[in-house]
């Protein structure tokens, strides 16, 4: 990548020989006749590095350099000062004025190649971390609006069925706390937090005089209903940000014993996320009252999963939420 390098310097013979030492050195060179100059060219091209001479009619290089310094897309270009001037007092101004380094003529065109390739080096770098940073935060933003979209999905099938009114959000809650007891990692975790939400966005698919029916389903109504993991799948599985998050919904109606639905996998083959909140996505379901029964006690949930044990339910996902409720 090539650097550009602004010449800043009233006097032609002195922009003729600094473009003569940086010749064949790989920058792109730019040139200002005076302090006025100098800051347009550097707010219009933005510059990686500026040479800015001392003295100069009408302002100075010290001014010129704080005039560089307060506005907020130049702030960061790095300044060289050049000057016959050698004394102390004139590098503490310059320095004062926001330089970066200070170099005296007649130059040492090696000492001053070294000066602009350190420099770019560094300039270059600083904007490598500026662009990453910016890329972090980008990423990062991009999550958390990934993220409320998932919530506002899961908000769009709890107002479609008013009984499950927060069950998204408690069996997300529970399953987290399970799947950390049993080690997950944080990106583990991560997914079955959004697979979590959207495990029952199949339903979406499901039609409403089937969903809202107060009665049992007919075989036939089952038939259907049995259908949303597979529209789960269809929904999510185009989706690259969310197929760690497939899991869930599309298998979490499977049964330890080969029961379950759509595919009829049997003990491992369900992967793990599925087997952990199948046991919580039962234990919401009986613990809250429904148009055709009551809510069960505590100790009836514990008891009905307990005997699931082998059946329905891994039977190490049993033990650790038999443990985690009973603390």
């Amino acid at each position: 990548m090539t650097s550009t390098i602004l010449i800043v310097d009233d006097e032609p013979t002195a922009r003729q020989t600094i473009e003569s030492i940086l010749e064949g050195q790989g920058y792109h060179l730019e040139m200002a006749e005076n302090g006025i100059q100098a800051i347009e060219k550097a707010l219009s091209i933005l510059p990686d590095v500026i040479l800015l001479d001392v003295m100069m009619p009408g302002m100075n290089g010290f001014e010129v350099c704080r005039r560089i310094r307060s506005e907020a897309v130049l702030a960061e270009i790095p300044i060289i000062m050049v000057t016959a001037l050698d004394d102390r007092q004139s590098l503490l101004s310059g320095l004062d004025a926001g330089a970066d380094d200070y170099v005296t003529k007649p130059y040492d065109r090696y000492e001053l190649r070294a000066r602009l390739l350190g420099i770019t080096r560094l300039n270059r770098y600083r904007k490598l971390l500026d662009e990453r940073a910016n890329i972090e935060q980008a990423h990062t933003q991009l999550l958390e609006a990934y993220d409320a979209t998932i919530e506002g999905w899961s908000l769009a099938m709890e107002l479609r069925d008013k009984e499950i009114e927060g069950h998204a959000k408690r069996v997300t809650e529970l399953t987290l706390r399970l799947g950390e007891m049993m080690g997950l990692s944080s990106e583990e975790l991560l997914h079955i937090r959004r697979g979590a939400l959207l495990h029952d966005i199949g339903k979406l698919g499901i039609p409403d005089a089937i969903l809202h029916k107060p009665a049992s389903l007919s075989e036939e109504e089952w038939v259907e209903m049995k259908k949303h993991p597979q529209y789960a799948y269809e929904m999510i599985s185009p989706i690259e940000y969310l197929r760690a998050a497939l899991d869930i919904p599309f298998c979490h109606h499977e049964k330890w014993d080969g029961s379950g639905y759509p595919r009829g996998l049997k003990g491992e083959q369900i992967p793990l996320a599925a087997r952990i909140f199948a046991v919580v996505d039962v234990w919401d379901a009986v613990t809250l009252d429904r148009p055709y029964r009551a809510a069960w006690d505590k100790q009836k949930a514990l008891t009905y999963i307990q005997n699931e044990s082998g059946k329905h339910f891994d039977p190490q996902v049993v033990e650790l939420f038999l443990k985690m409720m009973n603390l």
